[in-house]
């Protein structure tokens, strides 16, 4: 986008400047729209998860145009209430992928597995622990930080045969990833979804 003379242009167009018209293509051309004044234009929105967009003001100052909303915070009750309510739905999905298990041990069949057992037991204590840190969430910028915590995750590097085909993981290779993190719906992974590639997972 673009902006002259207090217009914002999203699309080139024909520019009429001091009775002299221009052809659209002139957009092509940035020493030629930058010899007319006219600016590239950029707008910065409030995230919208967040902030309530409010007044837009506009700095024209430099060679780049910003116009930007102010934002308004929205609820904190209402945002933590909405965590809540996805966090909820997320470990009852999670509850709901391993239920069979019991069901079969319960028609007298296999036993539930050791580790789906410990996995359950985590889910549940893992959403006590989190009802009550997303409770503790007072400001905007701690709940902006709980749904994209900052983590390092390591991986073992691949090992590829003659063909260029996945082969193995590296003994001892390992790549690290900046990955954020929403916390409402992190949780203890299922016993067999555990990646052979997986090494660590850590909290900046």
């Amino acid at each position: 986008m673009w902006y002259y003379d207090s217009q914002i242009i999203k699309t080139p167009k024909s520019m009429v400047i001091s009775s002299i018209t221009y052809p659209k293509e002139i957009f092509r051309d940035s020493s030629t729209l930058s010899s007319l004044g006219i600016k590239p234009y950029i707008e910065t929105l409030q995230n919208e998860r967040y902030y309530w967009q409010g007044s837009y003001s506009v700095n024209t100052s430099g060679a780049t145009v910003v116009g930007t909303y102010a934002g308004t915070v929205k609820d904190l009750v209402a945002l933590r209430a909405s965590m809540i309510v996805d966090m909820n739905l997320h470990v009852a999905d999670l509850l709901t992928q391993i239920d069979w298990y019991w069901q079969r041990a319960a028609k007298g069949n296999d036993a539930v597995p050791s580790a789906i057992a410990t996995y359950a037991t985590a889910l549940y204590s893992e959403k006590d622990t989190k009802t009550t840190e997303i409770g503790n969430l007072d400001t905007i910028a701690k709940i902006i930080e709980y749904e994209a915590r900052a983590y390092t995750l390591v991986s073992k590097d691949e090992v590829l045969d003659d063909d260029g085909e996945f082969d193995s993981w590296h003994a001892s290779n390992t790549t690290s990833t900046a990955q954020n993190i929403n916390m409402v719906t992190h949780f203890s992974k299922h016993p067999n979804s555990i990646l052979g590639s997986f090494v660590s997972l850590t909290a900046d």
